[in-house]
């Protein structure tokens, strides 16, 4: 076995209380994530990873650190944020018990760990910043944080009269029906 996530565990199988470290930054070999974002293949993925020998297989701990790209998803413009991952796993001995991982060999295949870590990290609505307005209803257009306080037009036509209707009528009519009563 070789490749970027696997990691060489030969000389600590079967030896509880060895370690080994490694450093890799690695390509992401396919494109991880299917939403309105997700982590492009070739993407570079930085690996901080321990093995350490148990009893029961080799535990596997660390982070690894990517970037995910896509769209906002309100108002559709391009994104990119960095995406950091904790991870920890038991690969057991092959053969003992049903683990959902196990040994290749004397390897460590960390491939579809890291990739699922860094897949449920992703985030399922993501935004370009936290108070993004989005979208305009009714032209589709990017709509700023000054635009979106401005008065639109009403979405529906029956309510159209009453754009007419201002502050200052309202304060007019009040000063008449004053005047009236006095």
């Amino acid at each position: 076995m070789s490749g970027p996530f696997v990691f060489p565990a030969r000389d600590i199988v079967r030896r509880p209380g060895e370690m080994r470290e490694f450093v890799v930054d690695a390509p992401a070999p396919q494109r991880w994530g299917e939403s309105l974002v997700a982590v492009e293949k070739g993407e570079n993925v930085h690996l901080d990873v321990r093995l350490e020998s148990v009893h029961e297989g080799i535990l596997v701990t660390g982070t690894a650190d990517t970037t995910y790209r896509g769209v906002c998803g309100r108002c559709l413009r391009d994104i990119a944020q960095p995406v950091e991952v904790e991870f920890q796993e038991l690969f057991g001995y092959p053969g003992e018990e049903a683990i959902d991982f196990e040994l290749q060999g004397d390897d460590v295949d960390t491939e579809d760990l890291i990739r699922d870590a860094i897949v449920l990290s992703l985030p399922f609505q993501p935004v370009c910043q936290p108070d993004c307005p989005g979208l305009d209803p009714i032209t589709g257009e990017r709509l700023t944080a000054e635009a979106s306080h401005e008065p639109r037009e009403p979405v529906d036509p029956r309510w159209a009269a009453l754009r007419t209707f201002t502050h200052d009528d309202a304060a007019d009519d009040r000063g008449a029906e004053t005047t009236e009563e006095s």
